[in-house]
C-alpha cells in the first residue's frame, strides 16, 4: 500500500530544513533553517525538519538528536517533523508533536516509497540500471583528464529514452551488482530564482545521473525531490552551493507522476504531475578573508599548531602521548591525510589554541546566548532595510521582529562575511540587556551543561553572594564562559587560594607592603558601609595618609584576595568577597 504518497498539498507555505545526521549543526546550515523558519512565520505558513539519513556509513540517531537539540536551542520550533521534548517539569513541550500526516521524517524510513517511484520512472523509459564498477569509471575519469575534458558519463547505446529498460531490470532483479541512473531530457533547464532571478542550464549540461546507489538506498537528488512533493513543501530555500543540483530536481519533478493510493487495486496509479517549488538560493558563508568557512578549519588550526610545536622540537610521538591518541593516525593528520576533528581538539587542548567555532554546538559550549547568535545569522545574508532613530542601519532584534518583517526580496546575492568579533559584540550586548536574576539564572543553566564543577561551585554560594559576583562580573563579560574567569577567585574556599609565585615575589619585593596591608586590614574590619565605592574611597584614603601610590597597597591586597596581580576593581572584589572573607585571605597573606 502506497500509503503516504496521495498527500494533497497545503494552501499555506511550506518550507523544510532537510540536514543529514552526520555530525553537529554548522552554522551555515542554523542560517537556512532561520531563514525558512522566518519564511514560514511570516506568511502563516508551516516549518518542516526532515532528516536526510540515507548515507547510512556516516548517519547516526545521535547527530540527529544534537541537530534537533541545536534547533530548539536556537529557538527554531518546527511544525512538522521528528518530536522532541523539550523544557522540564510543567514547562516541558514535545515540539513536532502536531505534525502533518506525512512522515516518516527520516527518508531511511521511506525507501519503499523511493523505490515506487523508480519503478515507475523505469515503466516509461526515465530510469535504467547501470553497471559500470567503480573501476571502471574512476579509468574513464583519468582517460577524460588526460585529454583535458571534463569527464561526462555516457549513455549506454541500450538505453533509449521514453523505452522501459527490460533486460537492464532482468539482470539486476537476477542479483547483477548496480546502480539506477535517471535519463537527462535533451532541453535545455530554465528556473526563476526568486534571489537569483532567471537561471539556465543548456542542454547536456548535466548526464546520467545516480538516483538509488548500490546499497539500495536513494541518493539525495531523488529522495529530496519525492519528499518534497508528498510533503508539500512550497519553498526551497537553501544555499548557492546547491543551484548546480537544481536542473537535477527540476528534470526529475517534469518526468514524475504522483504515484496515489489504490486500494482496491492493490497498487499504485499515476495521479498528477510533480510540482516545481519556488527556489530561492542564499548567499554563501565565508571567513573573513574570503574562504570558505568549512568544519576543516578546525583541522586546520589544530594542525598548525601541532607543526608549531614540532617545529619546536616535539616529535609526534610524544605529543600523541601527552594527548592520549594513536601516533600513527597524529602523523596522518600532521601530514594533511586526515582532518579528524578529535585530533585536532587533543592537539588544541594539549597547547590551549582555541579552534575556531563553526558548529552551533561550539557556541553553545562557549557561552553565547541563542538569542544573540540569531540575530547575528539573521544579518548573514538578509537585513531588514530600517533605520533606528539616529539614523543607523537596524541590526538588534528578536525572533518576533523577524518573524514579522523576513522577506525574500532582502536576500543578498554576495558571500555574507561571519564577522566572530560582531557576534561576540553581539553577545556581550545581549548579556548586559539581561536582568542581573535572568543572567544567574542562565549562568547557572549553562554551567550545569557545559561546566559541572563550577556549576557545583555556584550552587554552594550563598544566593546574596552570588548575585553581587553575577553583578561585578556582567560588564566584564562578552560570554557566559567569561564568568567562569573574572568570579574564579571568589569561588573556592579562603584557605585554598594558591598565591601565583611570581606575584608573591612582586609583593614582597615592595617596599613597607606588610605594614600597608595591615594597615588596610584594621579599616577593613570596621568599615562601614562595606560597599564596592566606601573600600575604593578608604583604599585610596590610606594610601595618601600613607605617602604612596595606590597601587602599591592595592596590589598586595588584590594578590591576598585573588592569588594574582589581575582581578576586578579592587572595591568590587572586596565586597563580592565580603568582610569576613576578605579578612580570612588577608590574614593569610600575612602568616
Amino acid at each position: 500500500m502506497l500509503r503516504f504518497l496521495a498527500y494533497a498539498w497545503p494552501m499555506i507555505p511550506v518550507t523544510r530544513f532537510a540536514p543529514s545526521p552526520t555530525g553537529h549543526l554548522h552554522v551555515g546550515g542554523a542560517r537556512t533553517a532561520l531563514f525558512c523558519w522566518a519564511f514560514a512565520k511570516r506568511l502563516g505558513g508551516r516549518f518542516m525538519i526532515r532528516i536526510e539519513d540515507t548515507d547510512a556509513a556516516r548517519s547516526s540517531d545521535e547527530s540527529a538528536r544534537g541537530i534537533l537539540d541545536d534547533l530548539a536551542w536556537l529557538g527554531l520550533e518546527w511544525d512538522d517533523g521528528p518530536t522532541l521534548a523539550v523544557g522540564h517539569g510543567a514547562r516541558e513541550r514535545t515540539l513536532g508533536a502536531g505534525s502533518r500526516a506525512v512522515g516518516p521524517f527520516f527518508q531511511a524510513q521511506r525507501v519503499s516509497i523511493y523505490n515506487a517511484y523508480i519503478e515507475f520512472l523505469f515503466s516509461i523509459g526515465r530510469a535504467y540500471p547501470a553497471f559500470e564498477t567503480s573501476a571502471e569509471l574512476d579509468a574513464a575519469r583519468k582517460e577524460a583528464t588526460a585529454r583535458k575534458a571534463t569527464f561526462k558519463y555516457p549513455r549506454p547505446a541500450d538505453v533509449v529514452p521514453g523505452v522501459a529498460p527490460t533486460a537492464r531490470v532482468a539482470r539486476a532483479e537476477a542479483g547483477e551488482a548496480h546502480v539506477v541512473r535517471f535519463v537527462m531530457p535533451g532541453e535545455g533547464i530554465s528556473v526563476k530564482d526568486e534571489v537569483l532571478g532567471e537561471v539556465k542550464f543548456a542542454a547536456g549540461e548535466v548526464d546520467d545521473f545516480v538516483i538509488r546507489k548500490a546499497d539500495g538506498l536513494p541518493t539525495y537528488h531523488f529522495a529530496v525531490v519525492i519528499d518534497d512533493e508528498l510533503m508539500g513543501v512550497t519553498h526551497v530555500l537553501r544555499a548557492q552551493e546547491h543551484l548546480i543540483n537544481t536542473p537535477r530536481h527540476v528534470a526529475l519533478q517534469r518526468a514524475l507522476l504522483r504515484l496515489v493510493d489504490d486500494r482496491d487495486a492493490g497498487k499504485g496509479t499515476t495521479g498528477a504531475g510533480f510540482r516545481t517549488p519556488r527556489f530561492a538560493h542564499m548567499p554563501l558563508i565565508s571567513n573573513m578573508d574570503g574562504s570558505k568557512m568549512s568544519k576543516r578549519d578546525k583541522a586546520k588550526a589544530g594542525r598548525k599548531a601541532l607543526k608549531d610545536a614540532l617545529a619546536k622540537g616535539s616529535d609526534v610521538l610524544t605529543v600523541a602521548g601527552q594527548c592520549g591518541v594513536e601516533a600513527a593516525a597524529l602523523q596522518e593528520f600532521a601530514e594533511g591525510e586526515n582532518d579528524r576533528i578529535d585530533l585536532a581538539q587533543a592537539v588544541a587542548k594539549q597547547f590551549k589554541v582555541a579552534l575556531p567555532e563553526i558548529e552551533v554546538w561550539d557556541y553553545r559550549e562557549s557561552g553565547y546566548l541563542p538569542e544573540a547568535v540569531i540575530n547575528f545569522l539573521s544579518l548573514l545574508g538578509w537585513n531588514p532595510g530600517q533605520k533606528t532613530a539616529d539614523g543607523k542601519d537596524l541590526e538588534k532584534f528578536d525572533h518576533a521582529f523577524l518573524a514579522e518583517n523576513f522577506s525574500l526580496e532582502r536576500i543578498g546575492k554576495q558571500a555574507a562575511k561571519f564577522d566572530r568579533q560582531k557576534l561576540l559584540s553581539f553577545n556581550a550586548d545581549a548579556l548586559m540587556g539581561l536582568s542581573d536574576a535572568a543572567l544567574e539564572s542562565r549562568l547557572r543553566g549553562w554551567a550545569a551543561e557545559h561546566r559541572p564543577e563550577l556549576a557545583a561551585r555556584l550552587a554552594t554560594q550563598p544566593a546574596e553572594r552570588l548575585a553581587g559576583l553575577v553583578r561585578m562580573a556582567k560588564p566584564r563579560c562578552k560570554t557566559l564562559a567569561d564568568f567562569e574567569r573574572v568570579i574564579a577567585f571568589a569561588l573556592v574556599r579562603d584557605g585554598d587560594v594558591v598565591i601565583d609565585p611570581a606575584a608573591r615575589v612582586k609583593v614582597e619585593a615592595a617596599a613597607g607592603w606588610r605594614e600597608h596591608v595591615v594597615a588596610f586590614r584594621g579599616l577593613l574590619a570596621g568599615l562601614e558601609p562595606f560597599t564596592p565605592a566606601g573600600l575604593e574611597a578608604a583604599l585610596a584614603a590610606l594610601a595618601s595618609e600613607r605617602g604612596v601610590k595606590l597601587g602599591e597597597v592595592a596590589q598586595s591586597v588584590r594578590v591576598a584576595l585573588t592569588g594574582t596581580t589581575v582581578s576586578p576593581p579592587l572595591g568590587e572584589a572586596l565586597a563580592a568577597l565580603g568582610r569576613a572573607s576578605s579578612l580570612a585571605r588577608i590574614d593569610r597573606l600575612l602568616a
